[in-house]
């Protein structure tokens, strides 16, 4: 009688992952991890692992590969602090609804509850999964052999059905090593069968088309759902059918191309006029995969993003539980957006005199095209401002016309952040990419990186703060390690610029813990980011004159390397917009046009 061919805990997590095609594996090593390292070392061929400087990067490399392949990946980390600097980026993805299977290494089994090196235990015995399970859907944690195909196969699907999100695989030291099973579970039996593309209730689509067709000031708002849920097409039928404008929460721009002329832009605290004065003004608003947080709602202060009541609200979310949040819901439907789309595509089709009903929207739309003139006047002379450093209005501005059509554009939390979603004009949904729930610094300084994995053959551009790159420089090493063509845009202000804008918009101009100075002269100080990228063998240049920006992008896309631009742009400025926003206890700001939407 033969011997069963036996496959260890490590096998098995390899060999699922090679049967749901993913191709790579981002991570650090540490002594927790190693069995898991020697399974990969195996199949060198059949998966791609990908080692970086810091635990964190290889999270954010993950987030952002699947927001531009839609496809999820997996990262490695090892006991003790390997893996607590992974949170960061699992909190980041968990709130941007972003699914990526982090596997982390901890203790042998046979030592659990004896305070081995790394071990969490004063609380409970290897108790890395507490730490981390606010940051994810679920935990798994095998403790035998036998329980690991169980585990991944339950992972996999908990990773990517119903709300996306991340999932952390805890793995002990001995059970990568230790006889798991004679074969893997196959995904086409388990997880590839499931759909959680589910349609909503069809009264209530037809009640939310009876409303749609009865509006004179329909507005359409999208979120991230739109994006992930790959209902961009859906949209644009929806939209061009009923003549109906088409807002984008800070994740939902894109989804309709900018230049699109139902497209109204960005809605939120910073929020674009024509975009903000229309929501405010909807009669009926038709919100699909929208999370309505502070931002986007202008810290939920009615008359600035949304007015709602007397707006009629109709919310479409695939997670029940982010339905009437925020806001009273005229129609509230669980349902997957594209799924709903197609399902209000279907009931117009039973609809008649469709054509006359759209043509009553003509005067909301052209009184949206007044207010978008309005905003174009305000904001003209900073497209034109020659003055160094460089204008932040004009930066955003010379950055986006740079960027070729396909190019997948990523951004760092902060200041920044806030000029690129307003003057930035996304074509695709993936064209700009950015966290809006956790926000933490150094998510576009790694996640360029994934994002060039995902879509080699795009220019891949990250624009970051000076305070960010700081903090994830390491990223530089990785892109010589693994010949990653991408650009790094600095944004430096010799600041952490936002929090410094709060401090003088709120706290009376008393700055501290803001700026970053030289000790002896007192003048702005910071690293020559041109060089160190030079250290470390990517190229790099330092641009403080705004007609110089765009040429220097261009020119780092050309080149075929990885390359650094550091770019000194000033910090005097932050964008303001149509909306506002609320520090309770230290008051509202106020919007730069318009005033506060009071319905008759």
């Amino acid at each position: 009688m033969s011997t069963p061919n036996i496959l260890n805990g490590g096998q098995v997590i390899v060999d699922y992952l090679v049967r749901e095609r993913v191709p790579y594996v981002f991570g650090l090593c540490g002594h927790g991890n190693i069995g898991l390292l020697d399974a990969l070392h195996e199949r060198a061929g059949d998966i791609k692992t990908i080692s970086v400087h810091h635990e964190t990067v290889a999270g954010f490399m993950a987030d952002v590969y699947y927001r531009v392949a839609g496809k999820p990946v997996a990262t490695f980390t090892s006991c003790g602090p390997g893996s607590a600097n992974l949170p960061i980026a699992l909190g980041n993805a968990f709130l941007d609804s972003v699914p990526f299977l982090a596997i982390t290494g901890n203790i042998p089994t046979s030592q659990f509850n004896r305070g081995a090196f790394q071990e969490l235990y004063r609380h409970y015995q290897a108790d890395f999964p507490s730490t981390v399970q606010a940051y994810c859907k679920r935990v798994f944690q095998p403790t035998r052999g036998e329980m690991v195909p169980l585990a991944i196969r339950q992972a996999w699907k908990t990773m990517v059905t119903g709300r996306p999100g991340p999932v952390v695989l805890d793995v002990p030291f001995d059970i990568f090593k230790e006889a798991a099973a004679e074969e893997t579970p196959k995904p086409e039996e388990w997880n590839a069968n499931i759909s959680s593309r589910c349609g909503a209730d069809p009264d209530g689509v037809r009640q939310a088309v009876d409303m749609l067709l009865a509006a004179e000031r329909p507005v359409i708002l999208v979120g991230q759902g739109v994006r992930y849920g790959g209902a961009s097409a859906e949209l644009r039928a929806l939209a061009e059918r009923l003549r109906i404008p088409v807002a984008a929460s800070a994740t939902g721009l894109g989804a309709l191309p900018a230049d699109h002329p139902l497209a109204l832009g960005l809605v939120s605290r910073g929020g674009v006029y024509q975009a903000n004065h229309a929501t405010r003004q909807a009669d009926v608003l038709l919100a699909l995969g929208v999370r309505f947080d502070d931002r986007t709602s202008s810290s939920w202060l009615p008359g600035y993003s949304f007015t709602i009541p007397p707006t009629k609200l109709i919310h479409v979310d695939i997670d029940p539980d982010e339905i009437a949040r925020n806001y009273p819901v005229a129609l509230g439907l669980m349902a997957d957006v594209r799924t709903f789309l197609r399902q209000v595509l279907a009931e117009l089709d039973t609809r008649k005199n469709l054509g006359e009903r759209a043509g009553m929207r003509e005067n909301w739309l052209k009184a949206i095209d007044g207010y978008r003139k309005e905003w174009d006047a305000l904001v003209a002379p900073g497209f034109k401002d020659d003055a160094t450093p460089i204008n932040p209005q004009r930066a955003a501005y010379e950055i986006d016309r740079a960027l070729p059509a396909d190019a997948i554009l990523v951004s760092d939390i902060g200041v920044h952040h806030n000029w690129l979603l307003q003057f930035c004009k996304p074509k695709r949904p993936d064209s700009l990419i950015g966290s809006m729930g956790f926000g933490p610094m150094g998510f576009g300084v790694a996640g360029v990186l994934g994002a060039k994995f995902a879509a080699p053959a795009r220019p891949c551009v990250a624009v970051v703060g000076d305070g960010a790159f700081f903090m994830h420089a390491s990223v530089l090493g990785t892109a010589v390690e693994y010949e990653l063509p991408v650009v790094w845009v600095i944004w430096n202000n010799y600041a952490y610029a936002s929090i410094r804008g709060l401090q003088r918009g709120y706290l009376g101009g008393r700055e501290l813990a803001t700026d970053f100075k030289h000790p002896k002269t007192g003048a702005p100080y910071n690293p020559d980011f041109a060089a160190m990228a030079r250290s470390a063998g990517v190229d790099g240049v330092s641009i403080d004159r705004p007609g110089d920006l765009a040429d220097a992008v261009r020119s780092a896309i050309a080149s075929g390397k990885p390359y650094l631009i550091d770019a000194n742009i000033g910090a005097d400025k932050n964008p303001g917009g149509a909306g506002v926003w609320e520090l309770p206890g230290l008051g509202v700001s106020a919007p730069v046009i318009g005033g506060r939407y009071r319905p008759e």
